[in-house]
């Protein structure tokens, strides 16, 4: 089975069919096996479950195949009596904001496995470039389990919105930044993180979520376990979770009604992962993870910029309020009703240029606050006209 070739998918499903034990697991059991491939982490390094043979799988490969083992762990236990295929489609394409930027003219094909690769293919897709691709890992991919979750609530509601998966998002954010902030020694690195996903929070919505509205707006298990999990990679940050980090760990557990010994698991897990695999994930042999993403984030962005300079240029010019409001924003500090503005025209615009889809994506919005910054570094021209005198 070649996941990089045409009709990989249907040659997975009939592999499984012979071992589908993961399937029998219980929801835990399933998340964990998922989080033991490192699919939950970002950085896939076996098949969940070992259920079909490692053939020296690429990380991309991996990627996609623990993807579609997870939506038909689902669908096998929640919604088996709908075709698999058809019914991922469908819920990719009630999806707006991927319809519109990584599926556009995808829309319309006859509902098939090939266009379920195809789909697949772009939403796991990890660029050539270092730094796009350490970027995808963790935050991109490690996102990916937001589709999982997703799919799980398209199946009970029949439908999804984007502001689910907005709000499924900003969660996931809030406690972060929490993490971050509670943080005893921070960096500058991890100051200037704290400030890039405050930013991000305020672009996407109108007022940031509390710590609490993210505890009563979270009701799935799978959504308490992941948001637990993605809390212990933000405390290990620094390569460690002390036992004041624990506390607060074993807190937000009480608090999502997550039983102790699940927090502890994760604790224990992700220290485990990392110490094993340390050699096989790109960015844990920087001496600072968190100073590495956020420089390799700037660097991605400033990359994105010049790479799509011609078009951008293009495109603000016919968009007089943004271009305005970009030029305001390296006076002062936008206003939220400024700043909610900048994100939606923004998001028009990248959704025009194929190659800024990646801003689309569960947490590529983190990126646009650092977008905001550097679009009037990098293109100076196009703001000669709008400069604001001192």
């Amino acid at each position: 089975m070649n996941p990089s070739a045409n009709g990989w998918i249907k040659k997975l499903l009939k592999e499984i069919s012979g071992n589908n034990d993961y399937l029998m697991l219980s929801d835990i059991d399933f998340y964990n096996a998922l989080k033991s491939s490192g699919f939950i982490y970002g950085s896939n390094i076996s098949v969940v479950h070992n259920c079909i043979k490692n053939e020296e799988f690429t990380e991309e490969e991996l990627s996609k195949i623990n993807l579609i083992l997870a939506f038909y762990y689902i669908h096998y236990n929640y919604n088996k009596t709908e075709d698999f295929i058809n019914n991922i489609i469908s819920f990719y394409n009630t999806i707006d904001n991927y319809k519109s930027s990584f599926f556009e003219g995808l829309l319309g094909e006859k509902k098939s496995a090939g266009l379920l690769e195809t789909m697949i293919n772009k939403r796991v897709h990890l660029d050539d470039n270092l730094i796009t691709k350490n970027f995808n890992y963790f935050i991109t991919n490690v996102l990916l389990f937001i589709d999982v979750i997703a799919y799980h609530e398209f199946i009970k509601s029949k439908t999804i919105s984007d502001l689910y998966l907005k709000d499924l998002e900003a969660r996931i954010e809030t406690i972060v930044l929490k993490v971050l902030d509670t943080k005893k020694n921070k960096t500058k690195y991890d100051e200037s993180l704290i400030k890039l996903f405050e930013a991000s929070l305020r672009y996407q919505n109108d007022q940031i979520l509390t710590y609490n509205e993210v505890i009563e707006r979270t009701h799935s298990e799978l959504e308490k376990y992941h948001l637990i999990d993605m809390a212990c990679m933000a405390f290990w940050s620094d390569k460690i979770i002390d036992l004041d980090e624990q506390k607060k760990l074993i807190t937000l557990g009480n608090d999502l009604m997550v039983n102790k010994e699940i927090i502890s698991k994760s604790i224990d897990d992700i220290q485990v992962f990392y110490k094993l695999n340390k050699e096989k994930v790109a960015l844990l042999s920087s001496k600072n993870i968190i100073q590495s993403f956020y420089n390799n984030s700037s660097k991605m962005v400033s990359k994105l910029i010049k790479r799509n300079s011609k078009r951008l240029l293009n495109e603000l010019r016919e968009s007089k309020e943004l271009m305005v409001l970009l030029t305001k924003s390296t006076k002062r500090p936008l206003t939220d009703d400024e700043q909610k503005k900048v994100q939606e025209q923004l998001l028009d615009i990248m959704k025009s240029i194929p190659s800024l889809a990646i801003f689309m994506l569960p947490g590529g919005a983190i990126l646009l606050p650092l977008f905001v910054k550097f679009i009037p570094k990098l293109l100076p021209s196009a703001f000669d006209e709008n400069r604001i005198k001192e």
